[in-house]
């Protein structure tokens, strides 16, 4: 597929988060070298906790990470080389970030 090579950009309002460059597709998933930006350093936390709660294999993890998600995609927005996209799951660990994306909003009744 194309993506190999692009540029997605990760943002806190107007402030960069950093910028993933792709370098490995297992679509749907996308993954590559993630360069942090300024506004990082206040979001770090977030994706550490929400990776740590999706390792987790409790009773209530996945409403624990649902809670935290939610907290990232407040904060962070994910573009496209091409422009913004409505829904996404990323993920950000050290210098290596993967994430899925959706044109579309996703159903949160299904």
């Amino acid at each position: 597929m194309g993506f190999d090579g692009e540029v997605w950009r990760v943002r806190s309002g107007d402030v960069a988060v950093g910028e993933i460059v792709i370098d490995d597709v297992d679509f749907p998933w996308l993954a590559g070298r993630f360069t942090a930006g300024p506004a990082y350093a206040a979001v770090q936390e977030l994706f550490a906790r929400e990776l740590a709660l999706a390792d987790r294999d409790d009773e209530d993890h996945w409403k624990e990470w649902e809670a935290a998600y939610d907290e990232v995609r407040r904060r962070v927005s994910l573009s496209a080389p091409d422009g913004p996209v409505p829904e996404f799951l990323l993920h950000i660990e050290g210098d290596r970030a993967w994430f899925r994306w959706s044109d579309e909003p996703f159903d949160d009744e299904g």
